[in-house]
């Protein structure tokens, strides 16, 4: 008999992009493999999710539109969480009186570690994850990262708030399960003492891209970077990075991404007197982006604030060697089969790191094409969508055998009493 699962998370959306479209694809999979019942909020004029989701029974309401006109502080603050949360809480209970049995709960998003959770309320075993964010701003870096946006402000207080907010840390201590998308979650969950973590990859890649023919030229090397432009994806590093390989004119940088770093970077570049050596593309169309991993050698994305990483899984899929920081989720994504990880320190000897890794892959073609295929290996060793599903399973049955056995443990204490 397959598990009645019970799966809870704001906006999930298969036609959107970041954690509700990961989210998605982890309902579009389980719901092959498990009784789901989704309970979500959908944004005016989306395709309604219980057509992307056939397989799985759909509970939607739909989220104030007010909220959607302040974009950033609605994906930063989501101000309308908690009346997501009563709307979940007051649905479950009125299942149950009405005869509905749940075997698990799973609340799959929000991502941030600085939301509480309702399940804990409802007398279900439950699951929180996989959970990202939480990384702080080396302090090197500091002084170049924006200090008075309002995002920044809601970050700062996370550290705080999950080592003094009770309800915050109950949701987490009192969860059968707490995923991560990295093991560096369980660190910044700090002294929240948690019944069981497990590191979960939040996204994977059902298939390889095309095997392409790179060049095995000695210093000649095209450098990709995609990401958004803002200060921690370390495109600025890069940059950096570039100016220091003076002496070699055939390595080359393509930036993919729009936001205000790229202005900044472009400034920098002009600087540097190295503007004719890197493209700045600004947003490109998905295809176009696709084409830049065919056409790149390697792949730096030295974001040093980075609780996972997705572009990273796009590049290893066409077999680009990687060039990372030491930190975060790409210090678990990324080993040494297939790049060359930074150690974060401070920007000029995080850009001179970055150049001597440069150097040594672009005179090195044996050593780019091991990592070209060790790329490959590993994005595929991550498993496909149904495979991720299929351990999520195993993790629910285990936390529910758990369960039991404690409950049986606590029933013969006593009775012996």
């Amino acid at each position: 008999m397959k598990l009645k699962v019970l799966l809870v998370g704001p906006n999930i959306d298969g036609t959107d992009v970041g954690e509700v479209y990961s989210a998605f694809k982890w309902v579009e999979a389980l719901a092959e493999q498990a009784d789901v019942t989704l309970l979500s909020s959908e944004r005016h004029g989306r395709t309604p999710l219980a057509e992307q989701l056939p397989n799985a029974e759909v509970v939607t309401w739909p989220e104030p539109a007010i909220f959607s006109r302040f974009e950033r502080l609605n994906a930063m603050a989501k101000p309308a969480l908690p009346i997501f949360f009563s709307q979940v809480g007051s649905w479950v209970r009125k299942a149950k009186a009405q005869g509905r049995r749940f075997d698990i709960a799973h609340q799959i998003v929000p991502q941030a570690m600085r939301y509480a959770t309702p399940l804990r309320h409802l007398d279900i075993p439950y699951v929180v994850g996989p959970l990202g964010g939480g990384l702080t701003t080396p302090e090197g870096f500091q002084r170049e990262v924006s200090s008075g946006a309002l995002v920044t402000r809601l970050r700062a207080l996370d550290k705080f708030r999950l080592a003094h907010d009770p309800w915050l840390r109950a949701g987490y201590s009192e969860a059968d399960l707490v995923l991560g998308v990295a093991p560096y979650v369980k660190d910044v969950l700090g002294d929240i003492p948690l019944k069981r973590f497990e590191p979960v990859l939040e996204r994977c890649n059902d298939d390889l891209a095309p095997n392409v023919e790179r060049s095995s030229d000695i210093g000649r090397l095209k450098l990709l970077h995609v990401g958004r432009g803002v200060r921690t994806k370390g495109l600025r590093d890069v940059v950096r990075a570039l100016a220091l390989l003076a002496d070699l004119p055939g390595v080359t940088l393509t930036s993919a991404g729009g936001g205000p770093e790229i202005d900044i970077c472009r400034q920098e570049a002009e600087q540097l007197g190295i503007a004719e050596k890197i493209s700045f593309l600004g947003a490109i169309p998905r295809h176009q982006v696709e084409n830049l991993y065919a056409e790149s050698d390697v792949f730096t994305f030295p974001s040093f604030r980075e609780p996972m990483g997705g572009v990273l899984f796009e590049a290893m899929r066409w077999g680009l060697p990687v060039i990372a920081a030491r930190r975060g989720g790409p210090d678990w994504i990324v080993d040494d089969t297939c790049g060359l990880k930074i150690d974060v320190s401070e920007p000029k000897t995080f850009a001179r790191d970055i150049a001597d890794a440069v150097r040594r892959l672009s005179g090195d073609p044996g050593l780019r094409a091991e990592l070209s295929a060790g790329a490959r290996r590993r994005v595929t060793s991550f498993g496909t969508w149904p495979d991720k599903a299929a351990r999520m399973i195993e993790l629910y049955k285990e936390v529910l055998l758990e369960d039991s056995a404690a409950a049986a443990d606590t029933t013969a204490v006593r009775k012996a009493g």
